[in-house]
């Protein structure tokens, strides 16, 4: 069965440069949502099964913080990776505060977000097991 790793990105460029990035890891397809609605939509409607979500924080309507608690307060332990171009120092410890699993500051390594993703899906499995 084919997973779906989800990217949540306003950005043309940035979600085209993560779709790259992540769209050759074995068995998994990505996704693409421009807003974190979106995003819960396409969690919520169980039409596929998303194995992790990569979000930006900041987007219009409803931020990325939003977005993880509302996926955490729905209880799921679902890997999020977040990518922002946020300059507070304070960001990559609210995102995990909150329940990120990974904080990659813009401009980031498409390379190691994806070595990220990997690590993570592993370890999913891992437990699973």
């Amino acid at each position: 069965m084919i997973r779906t790793i989800l990217i949540v990105e306003d950005t043309e460029t940035c979600a085209a440069t993560l779709e790259l990035a992540l769209a050759g890891i074995p068995g998994v397809e990505v996704s693409l949502a421009r807003t974190a609605a979106e995003a819960l939509r396409v969690l919520g409607d169980g039409t596929k099964p998303v194995c992790a979500v990569v979000t930006d924080l900041n987007m219009p309507r409803m931020d990325g913080f939003e977005l993880i608690r509302q996926i955490r307060a729905e209880g799921s332990r679902l890997p999020i990776i977040v990518t922002s171009a946020d300059t507070d120092p304070r960001t990559p410890e609210r995102t995990f505060a909150i329940g990120a699993d990974a904080y990659f500051a813009k401009p980031y390594s498409p390379s190691l977000v994806r070595r990220k993703v990997e690590q993570l899906l592993n370890a999913n499995r891992n437990s699973e097991a």
